[in-house]
């Protein structure tokens, strides 16, 4: 019988069993009574079972000082390596933070760029799972030149390959703008947080007393900064979110939107629609009860749900086909666009283009938002965003004109001036510079101040206005609406011209790049 201290498979094994336990059962205990699981645990539950591979298990850090030469652990605070999630390839890393708390050195980072790397040269998606409690201070320069080199491949991977990060727990420091670059940005409530500089360096500086949960949490994230596009409430849930956004994301560039098929009926008209939008042009609706009833089975993934909700996004399909839908919400703000709402919006076209993802607009928008803070935020340059993103765009464009496309931010919402490929108006659509009290108001203004009674005269001047220029007729007689349809039939038209679209080919002049008004 071979000495099993000195037999090959035996200390294999040995050495595996060491580096699935990180930093010890006890600290893996610790991450449990924190609400968390470990860094393996989460892999698991975010890939298909038994898929994943990992690589670069036996990595250790290469430091000798303070003491570091006696601590050591197999892997060196994060797993890296290739799965599947429904049945599709993704490469993923998972920062364990049982080990040097997750903290980013060299070694740690070469394990990171290596899988990026791999990615890249196979056109295949990433997913970070981030739980780090930042550089590792014992390394000095080398961990912050490691932070560096992720920063550039995130850079030359946009675009190419979806990249989407979870935020599982600390995420501070240069740490944070890997997650930043990356498409999408998912947070776990409570357990997770992300800030530049943490409270301590607020008092130093500021005086402010605020909390890591106040400074950087989920909630601020997501509802205040933008930063987080989703949150969950733990970890499982968060992974489960993770899979089910990768089911509606092509696995490259190259590729097209994923298709599966359809089992909801191309031709379904819901007659609900006939009577969604009220009959006052002024009342709120739910832009959300119009595109489920469009989409198929109801099922729309939305993104960035509590920040700027004057503008819906999200994913959805259509006769099987994955769409980004963006929406103007009128129950928020009336549905006007603002500087978040723009910054929100242009974010997500320019993604669903960079990815093939064809973009259907559900247009309700009174204008910009008006005010100084507005103005003084640069809402010119932040609607311009919006605007660039749109008129970049080669992806299929599809738009319905709900009810109001007023001024400029008609013009911004993916109208036909801007290369939208098919505008289709609902019969409640008004199409104008302005709404008609505005309108009149400066039209009319010195008829109706000479007027007996001002009031009536502003009345039957409003009326008349309505009447001439208040609907999508004017509109399609110019071109600028390709047709003008019941609200019923929506769904049966936007599938149609997505199948006449898919072979659609569109350039744009030769350059190295745009200079979006950032």
């Amino acid at each position: 019988m071979p000495d099993p201290a000195h037999d090959p498979i035996e200390i294999l094994k040995r050495k595996n069993a060491e580096a699935e336990l990180g930093g010890g059962a006890d600290r893996i205990a610790k991450q449990h009574e924190q609400g968390k699981l470990s860094a393996r645990e989460r892999i698991a539950l975010l890939l298909d079972e038994g898929s994943f591979r990992e690589i670069d298990r036996f990595v250790v850090h290469r430091t000798e000082d303070f003491g570091m030469g006696d601590k050591k652990f197999l892997g060196d605070g994060v797993v890296t390596g290739s799965g599947l999630i429904d049945g599709r390839p993704v490469f993923v890393f998972s920062q364990d933070f049982t080990v040097f708390g997750g903290s980013l050195g060299e070694a740690h980072a070469k394990k990171i760029c290596k899988i990026m790397d791999l990615a890249l040269k196979t056109g295949v998606p990433v997913i970070g799972l981030n739980d780090s409690g930042g550089a590792r201070i014992q390394e000095g320069v080398l961990s912050l030149g490691g932070y560096a080199d992720i920063f550039l491949r995130n850079t030359l991977a946009s675009g190419v390959v979806p990249q989407l990060s979870a935020i599982m727990g600390p995420c501070a420091g240069g740490a944070v703008y890997s997650p930043a670059i990356t498409d999408f940005v998912f947070m776990v409530e409570h357990t997770s947080y992300m800030f530049v500089t943490g409270p301590n360096v607020v008092k130093t500086v500021t005086h402010e007393e605020v909390s890591s949960e106040q400074l950087g949490g989920a909630k601020t994230h997501a509802t205040k900064s933008g930063v987080a596009h989703f949150t969950a409430p733990d970890d499982a849930s968060c992974l489960a979110m993770l899979r089910r956004l990768f089911a509606f994301l092509p696995q490259n560039n190259l590729d097209a939107a994923p298709a599966i098929e359809c089992t909801d009926d191309p031709t379904r008209a819901d007659a609900a629609l006939d009577s969604i939008i009220p009959t006052e042009s002024n009342k709120p609706y739910d832009v959300k009860d119009v595109i489920t009833r469009v989409v198929d089975h109801g099922d729309f993934m939305e993104v960035h749900e509590r920040f700027a909700r004057n503008i819906v996004v999200g994913f959805a399909r259509l006769g099987g086909q994955s769409v980004g839908v963006i929406a103007n919400q009128p129950n928020q703000l009336a549905g006007c666009l603002d500087i978040d709402a723009s910054r929100k919006g242009a974010r997500f076209v320019r993604f669903c283009d960079a990815f093939n993802i064809p973009l259907i607009t559900f247009e309700d928008v009174p204008g910009f938002l008006p005010g100084t803070a507005q103005e003084y935020g640069a809402i010119i340059d932040h609607g311009a965003k919006l605007l660039y993103a749109y008129c970049e765009a080669t992806v299929p464009k599809l738009t319905v004109i709900l009810r109001k496309a007023y001024g400029g931010a008609y013009d911004v919402m993916s109208s036909k001036h801007i290369r939208a490929d098919l505008n289709l108006a609902w019969p409640t659509a008004e199409i104008a510079v302005m709404g008609h009290k505005g309108a009149v108001e400066i039209i009319y203004k010195r008829e109706i101040t000479k007027a007996k009674d001002p009031a009536a005269e502003q009345a039957k001047f409003e009326s008349d206005y309505k009447d001439r220029f208040a609907n999508p007729y004017k509109a399609a007689e110019l071109g600028y609406v390709d047709e003008v349809i019941e609200p019923r039939q929506t769904r049966e038209r936007l599938i149609g011209a997505l199948r006449l679209l898919r072979t659609k080919r569109e350039t744009v002049p030769s350059k190295k790049h745009g200079n979006i008004p950032l």
